[in-house]
């Protein structure tokens, strides 16, 4: 089924690699309007370029709230409104319970929590002067199942999927549907540092760090195969579409089986 979202205008954050590249491909595959967010002005500009002319690329770094707001004023004033954000941008933390560090905790707080909160908060207003609107927020397995993740970013995945739901709540009587996706298992450059050290990295690199990562991954789930940006990003155009119009305050799981297999 193709165009299920034509005609309508989309922001992703971290928008330049893994699942925010490949959310926006099938976005723009499927009908839509797509501005791409992301610190990597090269790999931006590429990415967009390679797309076609239903994406642009806006640099934004999304733990600093202006940047965010706006992102969202760019979007309606280059395609006229906005109908669909996916809040994707993220990053891996390393830290344990006896060594984790006051700046660790902010930085974190600002890439994982912050800017889905403030992203919400600034979608709201172009989202209702459309009608209504889809926001999907990236969380992850991590946030409901132990060791699926450092500490620190497993509790800000939890507060991400609580506070979708509540946030879903809040904005459904304006027509606004909020979801998140909790993924697991899936091969993105996440796993070795996020979209800044991906974006260091030659095209060449990460392909194969990428494959190498497949193969780990696969042994850790049920399905026996390793989950890939657009498993993600399909999930992404199902919970932005009609197909998913009566779905909100909802957290879909998207792990291939791997949060099944424990009970913590």
């Amino acid at each position: 089924m193709a165009n299920r979202l034509d005609g309508k205008i989309a922001v992703i954050t971290g928008g330049t690699s893994g699942i925010g590249a490949a959310t926006a491909e099938r976005f723009a595959v499927e009908g839509a309007w797509v501005v791409i967010a992301g610190r990597s002005e090269d790999k931006g500009s590429a990415l967009a370029d390679s797309l076609g002319d239903r994406v642009i690329y806006k640099r934004t770094d999304v733990t600093i709230e202006e940047e965010i707001e706006d992102l969202m004023e760019f979007a309606v004033e280059r395609f006229g409104g906005l109908d669909i954000v996916f809040n994707n941008a993220g990053v891996g933390t390393y830290d344990t319970v006896d060594n984790i560090t006051q700046e660790q905790i902010e930085q974190a707080t600002r890439v994982l929590l912050s800017s889905v909160i403030l992203g919400i908060r600034y979608a709201i207003a172009p989202l209702v002067a459309r009608g209504g609107g889809v926001i999907i927020n990236n969380s992850s397995v991590a946030g409901i199942r132990y060791r699926q993740g450092a500490l620190l970013y497993s509790a800000l995945k939890a507060a991400v999927t609580h506070y979708t739901k509540l946030a879903g709540v809040e904005l459904g009587p304006l027509g606004i549907r909020v979801n998140s996706i909790s993924p697991a298992a899936i091969a993105t450059p996440i796993f070795w540092g996020g979209s800044e050290r991906a974006n260091t990295l030659s095209d060449v690199d990460n392909a194969a760090k990428l494959e190498k990562l497949k193969g780990n991954l696969a042994k850790a789930v049920p399905l026996q195969k390793s989950g890939v940006a657009d498993d993600i990003a399909a999930a992404a155009v199902y919970l932005a579409s009609d197909d998913g119009r009566f779905v909100t305050s909802h957290d879909l799981v998207v792990d291939g089986g791997r949060s099944s297999m424990f009970n913590e």
